[in-house]
């Protein structure tokens, strides 16, 4: 199935606006996702549609919510999401984060109880778009139980995604943007409609064993993903969940919890308030342009600097259309049709 962006775009927001999500959150719910699409990361794209509306019915996200503040000052905002969809409190929490940074250098904002934050890529993206750097530790308090620590068999904590940007004064902006797990949970969700095998050594099964099959990970018992790089991949994951859990204030992940509550600790640094933004903006041209000039292995694929293969992929794809998997799109329309909606 190969759709035009705005169709699509058209066609969830819809589905949001069945749900009692006003026409503002809708769209911007719908926007955000086939962005994911658009950039790649099908993995928190459209295909979590359903999933969202799933959420719904079980009450565990609501529309039109809007962050509650816990603890403020000058420089620091603590925010309770009050099961809002991600979307829309997420632009809340980074609209303030940059508010806050433009004027003091350096902000900090947190968020809990927060319904699925989406691509975090996006946030990072937000306060580049603002001149700032910035840096995001997302964790689950307690459901996606998919990830095995370093030496471990079972799943002790979510994906635990983490995102840094640096904006750029001429140039798009270098945003890093990358579970802590080898693959997203996402993407397994993509393969499993596919019914495609993951890539080796990625996934385990309910023993412990190694497996290409996407359908482990949803077993009872589950299967559970492995960490990125090992050891030092299980340390990030662990740090971001202590970092979003624990000082986020959404808490850490914890066995018993069913519905999916995402907790996101951000840092944004205004590089014009905080140091020589001239140097800042002239080290960061000249560092990426070295890294980008080194050799490449491979003389028909140059090196690529964070963030770029998402925009490459994006002009591609406003181009010629997102292609969805014949299960995905079902699972779509399907959850469209149980709201009374057609396209």
């Amino acid at each position: 199935m190969n759709i035009v962006f705005t169709e699509l775009e058209e066609f969830s927001r819809k589905i949001f606006a069945a749900i009692g999500c006003d026409n503002t959150e809708a769209r911007n719910i719908s926007r955000l996702l086939v962005r994911a699409n658009l950039t790649g990361h099908d993995s928190h794209g459209v295909i979590r549609i359903s999933q969202y509306i799933e959420f719904w019915r079980k009450g565990d996200v609501i529309p039109n919510q809007t962050a509650s503040v816990i603890f403020e000052n000058e420089t620091i905002t603590l925010f309770h999401g009050n099961k809002g969809f991600g979307q829309t409190i997420g632009n809340q929490v980074i609209d303030e984060g940059i508010r806050k940074a433009s004027k003091s250098g350096i902000a900090m904002v947190s968020v809990g109880n927060v319904g699925h934050l989406g691509r975090i890529g996006d946030w990072t993206e937000k306060a580049a778009k603002a001149g700032q750097a910035s840096l995001h530790f997302v964790n689950t308090s307690g459901a996606s139980t998919l990830v095995a620590p370093f030496g471990g068999t079972n799943g002790r904590y979510a994906t635990n995604p983490i995102s840094i940007g640096m904006p750029k004064k001429n140039g798009d902006p270098i945003i890093f943007d990358a579970a802590t797990s080898k693959l997203a949970e996402g993407k397994v969700k993509v393969a499993l409609n596919k019914n495609a095998e993951l890539p080796p050594d990625t996934l385990l099964d309910a023993n412990g064993t190694p497996t290409r099959d996407p359908a482990a990970l949803y077993t009872e018992p589950p299967g559970a993903l492995m960490p990125m790089g090992g050891y030092k991949g299980s340390g990030l994951a662990i740090m971001t969940d202590l970092l979003a859990g624990a000082i986020g204030g959404g808490g850490c992940h914890a066995p018993g919890v069913t519905a999916l509550s995402n907790g996101m600790l951000s840092i944004l640094l205004d590089p014009g308030v905080f140091a020589d933004r001239d140097y800042v903006d002239s080290e960061t041209s000249r560092f990426a342009d070295w890294v980008s000039q080194s050799t490449p292995a491979d003389l028909e694929r140059p090196v690529q600097l964070p963030g770029e293969p998402e925009r490459k992929t994006e002009h591609e794809r406003r181009k010629n259309g997102i292609t969805l998997d014949d299960n995905t799109w079902q699972q779509i329309v399907s959850t469209a049709e149980n709201l009374g909606i057609t396209r």
